[in-house]
């Protein structure tokens, strides 16, 4: 069974835990409009901590990857979320696929808000999209 979920105008960190959870049922996740998630915090602070995940030491060869379009960039916060050590972590991260913007496969599929990832839930109002971070670390669309 396939589960769609709509990143549009929610909080990231509970798209990626609905999805998480859903890809270790067993279900097929897809997450569409990834480049309209918010993430809530200063823009500042927001953009500093991209820049020192960013600027981790590692080794060329094993990471850490930090992506710059949209999509991966959604993928690796909900691979974050799983038990990647083990194989079943392993295999739900192989059922989740994330999109930017909305495929013409799924027009006519109903897609899903995670309950209370509205951005208007958040205390404050300070936030800041997908699309902005990976703009800042460099994605050139």
């Amino acid at each position: 069974m396939d589960k769609y979920f709509d990143a549009a105008e929610s909080i990231v960190g509970r798209v990626a835990a609905a999805a998480a959870k859903a890809a270790l049922l067993g279900h097929k996740v897809h997450v569409i409009n990834c480049e309209k998630g918010i993430i809530s915090g200063d823009r500042v602070a927001v953009l500093a901590n991209a820049d020192v995940q960013r600027a981790r030491p590692g080794r060329p060869t094993k990471g850490p990857f930090i992506h710059r379009t949209t999509d991966k960039y959604f993928r690796r916060i909900i691979s974050r979320m799983l038990p990647r050590e083990n194989v079943r972590g392993r295999d739900a991260l192989g059922r989740i696929l994330c999109y930017t913007g909305l495929p013409e496969e799924f027009k006519d599929k109903k897609l899903e808000k995670v309950p209370g990832s509205e951005y208007s839930k958040l205390p404050n109002y300070k936030y800041i999209t997908v699309d902005e971070i990976c703009k800042h670390l460099g994605a050139k669309r």
